[in-house]
């Protein structure tokens, strides 16, 4: 069984939407040895409301900007939308690009 995750685009006409099948999206690795904070938002300001375990793996749904943060991956103010509601700093993130590898969150 598959399930999809429909998401507007930035830059789409008015109540459009794109609809990802769960196929088209793809895990990536945390930086290893790390516990990595997860946020309500897209910076350090926003609360903290779970740690992934060492070892573990994100599938990024958007991507947006927000506070810049220095980590294994590099330095970027780029953000991965991983749940509703729940972001990690790119920088922590195997994602084998220094810039989107996602579309934008809107």
């Amino acid at each position: 069984m598959s399930v999809d995750h429909v998401q507007e685009l930035e830059g789409a006409g008015e109540g459009e939407t794109v609809t990802m099948a769960a196929s088209d999206l793809r895990s990536y690795a945390v930086a290893p040895g790390v516990r990595l904070n997860v946020r309500s938002g897209p910076g350090t300001g926003y609360g903290i409301v779970r740690v992934l375990p060492e070892g573990a793996r994100v599938t990024i749904f958007c991507q947006r900007p927000g506070t810049t943060v220095a980590g294994p991956y590099g330095t970027s103010n780029i953000w991965d939308n991983i749940d509703d509601g729940e972001y990690v700093a790119d920088a922590y993130v195997n994602t084998g690009s220094d810039g989107y590898v996602r579309p934008r969150c809107s």
